[in-house]
């Protein structure tokens, strides 16, 4: 096993898409892994699946894969996002919910390594991006965790 992860995480509201991808850039990001459970919203705007993906790969030949046991489900997103729910009930269903699914098993080191957790929230402190990057620190002990 590699001695160090670098894991980057960061989310695209409240970014330029010039910011978003120089930022992605200049912190040297080989992949985007997309962590939302609804990633095709027009809401999205240029994070849009199908359009990030296009845009990753021409503009800085950063790859993009969609890992959806890394996003949390639509009952507790909504009981948090909807209802206004507590953010540490939140953190806790989440925190089961992907130890139940073993993220650990099927996100490699290696497909990890130089990647950047993407979801949509401006800062990670109420995100589940954080969650999902100290979880697999926990698991495999050698994450080196940056937030963009």
């Amino acid at each position: 096993m590699k001695n160090q992860i670098n894991l980057f995480t960061m989310g695209f509201t409240k970014k330029s898409a010039k910011n978003f991808f120089e930022t992605l850039k200049k912190a040297g990001v080989k992949r985007v892994i997309d962590t939302r459970l609804n990633n095709v919203s027009q809401l999205s705007g240029f994070a849009k699946r199908s359009d990030l993906e296009y845009f990753l790969k021409t503009i800085d030949d950063i790859d993009y894969v969609h890992i959806l046991d890394l996003a949390p489900t639509k009952d507790i997103l909504d009981e948090y996002k909807k209802q206004k729910g507590d953010w540490s009930i939140y953190e806790q269903k989440f925190l089961k919910l992907i130890a139940d699914r073993q993220i650990e098993k099927k996100l490699s080191p290696d497909l990890a390594d130089g990647a950047c957790l993407l979801c949509s929230e401006a800062k990670p402190h109420h995100c589940h991006r954080r969650l999902v990057a100290e979880y697999l620190n926990n698991k495999w002990g050698n994450v080196s965790i940056c937030h963009l």
